[in-house]
C-alpha cells in the first residue's frame, strides 16, 4: 500500500500552529507531505455564505467548526481584518521547505477561489492565480511547480491558467486515477493527481464513523484498493490543531501495517516518465459524500 499525504493549508492559524504541528508529525514517522499554501488575505468569515448551499449547515454542526478553526479565525474578513497569510508567515513557509517538504499553491485568496471561481473571468482567474504565483516566488525564491485548488474548485480558466505556469502536476479533483482533464473538448497538459480518500471533515461527527473506528475505516479502503496509490488530502486546521491527535493515530497504523509513504512530486514524475500510458478523461463537477456543494471528478 502507497500513500501519498497532501496538506491544504487555509488560514493564516492554520498556517502559524498547524503546519509545525503537521511537519512535527510526519517527521516522526518518517512521511513526506505537500504542502499546499493559500498566501494572500485570510478571508474565512465569509465562507458564511455558503449556509445557503445543500448540506453545509449539517456539516458545520457535525464538524465543530467553532471548535476547529476558533472564532478569530471565523471573524476574519468581516467584522476583524483579513491578515495577509504569507507576509505574515514566511519564516514558517520556509522552515517547511527548508525541513525537506515539498511546498506548493493551494490559492491566493481561499474564499475567492472556492467560492467565485465559477463566475470569475479568465483574466480574473490569471490575475488570481498569478498573485499567488508571485507571493510564493517572493517567499521561496522559485516558482512553484504544483497546486491544489480549494474546496476541489477548478475549470477550464483554472485549467489554462495552471497550463501557463508549467506545473509539474496539480491535484484539484476528487477519486480516481491520475489523468490528464479535458473540459468543453479541450484536453489540458498538466498532469491532474485526484485525491483518493475522503477527508477527515467528511467522516468527523456522522454515526457511521465514530472517531475510535476511522482509522480502521482508511486502513480498509486503502487494503481494498492496495494496488493504487492513495492520495489523502489533509487540513492543517483540522488534522494539524483540532484532530491531531487522530490523525497521529493514522500515521501510527499506517506505518504498523507497512504503508509507504510516497512525496507527491516523485509519484508525479514516475507517473510523467510515461506520459503516453496516462489517460485522458473528461473533467465534470460532482457530489462527495459527506461534503457540501460540488466539487471538480472525473466522468465516468
Amino acid at each position: 500500500m502507497r500513500l501519498v499525504l497532501k496538506v491544504d493549508v487555509d488560514t493564516d492559524r492554520g498556517t502559524r500552529e498547524g503546519v509545525p504541528n503537521l511537519v512535527a508529525d510526519c517527521r516522526a514517522v518518517g512521511a513526506p507531505a505537500c504542502f499546499l499554501f493559500s498566501l494572500g488575505p485570510d478571508q474565512t468569515g465569509r465562507a458564511i455564505r455558503r449556509v445557503f448551499r445543500p448540506g453545509f449547515f449539517q456539516k458545520v454542526s457535525r464538524t465543530s467548526v467553532v471548535q476547529i478553526y476558533g472564532v478569530r479565525t471565523l471573524l476574519n474578513g468581516t467584522l476583524l481584518p483579513a491578515p495577509h497569510i504569507g507576509r505574515r508567515n514566511t519564516a514558517v513557509m520556509r522552515s517547511v521547505r527548508d525541513a525537506g517538504y515539498e511546498v506548493g499553491i493551494h490559492c491566493h485568496n481561499h474564499y475567492r477561489w472556492q467560492d467565485h471561481l465559477a463566475r470569475m473571468s479568465l483574466a480574473e482567474v490569471r490575475a488570481e492565480f498569478g498573485a499567488a504565483r508571485a507571493e510564493f516566488l517572493r517567499i521561496f525564491g522559485s516558482e512553484a511547480r504544483t497546486a491544489g485548488a480549494p474546496g476541489w474548485q477548478s475549470n477550464a480558466k483554472s485549467r489554462e491558467v495552471y497550463d501557463e505556469a508549467a506545473l509539474l502536476y496539480a491535484s484539484d479533483t476528487r477519486g480516481g486515477a491520475p489523468f490528464f482533464p479535458r473540459i468543453g473538448g479541450k484536453v489540458f497538459r498538466t498532469l491532474e493527481i485526484p485525491s483518493t480518500l475522503p477527508t477527515f471533515d467528511e467522516l468527523m461527527g456522522r454515526p457511521e464513523y465514530p472517531d475510535e473506528q476511522i482509522v480502521g475505516h482508511y486502513l480498509n479502503l486503502m487494503k481494498a484498493e492496495a494496488a493504487r496509490t492513495h492520495v489523502f488530502t489533509l487540513h492543517a486546521e483540522i488534522e494539524g490543531m483540532g484532530r491531531r491527535g487522530l490523525f497521529q493515530d493514522l500515521l501510527a497504523a499506517c506505518r504498523a501495517a507497512g504503508v509507504e509513504f510516497v512525496r507527491m512530486d516523485e509519484y508525479a514524475r514516475e507517473l510523467g516518465a510515461n506520459r503516453a500510458a496516462i489517460p485522458v478523461r473528461d473533467q465534470t463537477m460532482g457530489e462527495i459524500d459527506g461534503r457540501s456543494g460540488v466539487v471538480a471528478v472525473q466522468a465516468a
